[in-house]
């Protein structure tokens, strides 16, 4: 492979890595408190979920100690009663687990060890497109139109007499000359100059194929 063959290549891969690594956000959820069981409702994970934007492609990392948490997936109706029965995908028992969000929607995770469900250890969050835009700005009515006024109409003066030394119509309404008037042209004349391009044209394309 040629060294611009590989150059191409090589820009192409590089800038689909960027587009990809542009496209999605990491969110450790809890931040620093990790995923385990709230201290106090302060810290709870509705509240740090609310005001950030999750989109498709995004990326949940759920940071705890193995063996002490887990994290699944769960419709809305389990993770109101912080139930697993109806696990959406296997539970993920090893920490710190990354996730993504592959789907725009509702999503539901809770830790299903003991009572740390109940205890505050649940996540509810929602996922938009990527290709959701923002909203669409409201029409303005353009301000109507100022009147004009027309202003008043100029007298025009009244047409000049004729001079005396004005040239009189010609008798019997002949038409004037027909001196300024240019002759057609010769149809002759134009088919040798026509004739003689064409010759000249046929020429040039001998000597050029």
């Amino acid at each position: 492979m040629d060294r611009v063959s590989f150059f191409i290549i090589y820009s192409a891969f590089i800038g689909l890595v960027v587009n990809i690594a542009a496209a999605q956000n990491v969110h450790i959820v809890g931040d620093n408190m990790g995923w385990g069981i709230p201290t106090n409702t302060s810290v709870s994970y509705s509240n740090w979920a609310s005001g950030k934007t999750f989109m498709v492609g995004d990326i949940l990392v759920f940071n705890f100690m193995t063996n002490q948490h887990d994290v699944v997936q769960v419709p809305k109706a389990s993770y109101d009663d912080c139930s697993e029965d109806n696990a959406i995908g296997n539970v993920i028992t090893t920490g710190p687990a990354n996730i993504t969000l592959d789907t725009a929607g509702e999503r539901y995770y809770i830790c299903s060890i003991g009572g740390h469900c109940g205890a505050g250890q649940k996540l509810s969050i929602t996922v938009v497109s990527s290709s959701t835009g923002g909203p669409t700005p409201p029409m303005t009515t353009p301000p109507p139109a100022t009147p004009t006024t027309p202003s008043p109409a100029t007298p025009q003066p009244d047409a000049c007499a004729p001079t005396p030394d004005a040239e009189s119509p010609r008798a019997g309404g002949a038409p004037p000359p027909t001196g300024l008037i240019p002759p057609p042209p010769d149809s002759a004349s134009v088919s040798l100059t026509s004739s003689f391009l064409l010759v000249i044209a046929s020429v040039a394309l001998v000597f050029i194929f």
